[in-house]
């Protein structure tokens, strides 16, 4: 295959699903984490074509959601400083914090701007030496090199106008939390392909080993998943736990080695909070002694915060794929995407935005 729409077939797909059909004998249950493939799978109607009784699990696969509430106020209590420029990619800034978001403080004069790249943050502190711009950076292993070579550039520049407020996560340490929480039903991974592009998958091997679970490398394309899925089942319908890549197109099992130098030369893992999970050991990204002046909770004293979780959301137990969005009182009601309540709603890799945008209504879930 070479172009994009051979990836969405639909004569492949229906092959895929009777093949899913013939191979599946129980109600198996697979996590994807990766917001990508959750819209994919939602948006396409995968989840409910898959065999009776099958069940997509959505895990905490989108970076904007687990992104930790004491980050975004700590972001808008620097954006509202005057001598600050706070850059973000657009998906952030209608993200709820305790008492606003980016957007609202933006209209009410902080100076809060969308850049579609680290570097164009770098390029801003060049071209405004007599202010302070600071870059939101969130994100899996996958946004974590271009960040990384972003500070590498703004060092070698020699700027001191510029900095980050780091928020990294990592997957594995994720996927480990959720398989040893006793209630946890997963019982085969997706991992997601652009992670594996960069990390490769060999942090992935001690997981499926331990856990005895099969991971699946997978693409973003409706008949990328179809065919993970399959490959998965067929896994767990055999007894095996392995690692294997569906995504031969893009990644290798080593995976990124230049990208992997950046990231270990300028962060260092540390323990990391997730929003609605809680913190979760080494499972997060900071900045390296050797670059802390680039770090701006460091840079910027902001005072004690005091994050409160709106208390009608429930994105804790939709991003660990404990409820589905359907089962939350206030999807499509009180949540929607103009007015969200949470992240999973207003992100454009959350659960509850991609169910909302494919139509899902509020009906129960009784899965």
């Amino acid at each position: 295959m070479k172009y994009l729409d051979e990836y969405r077939d639909p004569v492949l797909a229906r092959r895929l699903l009777d093949e899913l059909r013939q191979t599946a004998t129980r109600p198996w249950r697979i996590m994807e984490v990766c917001g990508g493939q959750t819209h994919t799978l939602v948006r396409q109607g995968i989840d409910e074509l898959l065999p009776a009784g099958m069940r997509m699990i959505h895990g905490p696969g989108c970076p904007v959601c687990v992104t930790p509430l004491e980050t975004l106020d700590r972001a808008m209590a620097i954006a509202a400083r005057p001598d600050v420029i706070l850059t973000s990619f657009g998906d952030m800034l209608r993200v709820p914090g305790t008492d606003t978001d980016l957007l609202s403080l933006r209209a009410r004069g902080a100076d809060v701007r969308v850049v579609y790249a680290p570097m164009d943050a770098v390029r801003l502190a060049a071209d405004h030496p007599e202010g302070e711009v600071v870059f939101l950076a969130v994100g899996f292993e996958t946004t974590a090199p271009a960040n990384a070579m972003a500070v590498l550039h703004a060092a070698r520049l020699g700027l001191t106008n510029f900095s980050m407020l780091v928020s990294h996560v990592l997957v594995p340490p994720a996927m480990t939390a959720l398989l040893d929480d006793p209630d946890c039903e997963v019982q085969a991974f997706l991992a997601a392909g652009h992670v594996c592009a960069v990390m490769g998958w060999t942090e992935y091997e001690p997981i499926a080993a331990r856990y005895r679970v099969p991971i699946v490398v997978t693409g973003f394309e409706p008949l990328d998943l179809l065919e993970g899925i399959l490959m998965a089942v067929r896994q767990l319908e055999s007894g095996r736990s392995e690692v294997e890549n569906q995504y031969v197109r893009a990644v290798r099992r080593s995976g990124n080695a230049d990208a992997q130098d950046a990231v270990r030369t300028v962060f260092r893992v540390t323990d990391r909070a997730w929003r609605g999970i809680g913190a979760l050991p080494d499972s997060g990204l900071e900045l390296a002694q050797e670059y802390r002046q680039f770090d701006a909770a460091r840079r910027f004293d902001v005072g004690g915060l005091c994050p409160v979780e709106d208390t009608q959301c429930i994105a804790g137990a939709i991003l660990t794929g404990a409820k589905l969005p359907t089962d939350c009182a206030a999807y499509g009601t009180r949540c929607t995407p103009r007015h969200p309540l949470g992240a999973p709603m207003v992100s454009s890799e959350g659960t509850c935005a991609a169910f909302h945008a494919a139509g899902r209504t509020a009906t129960r879930s009784t899965a």
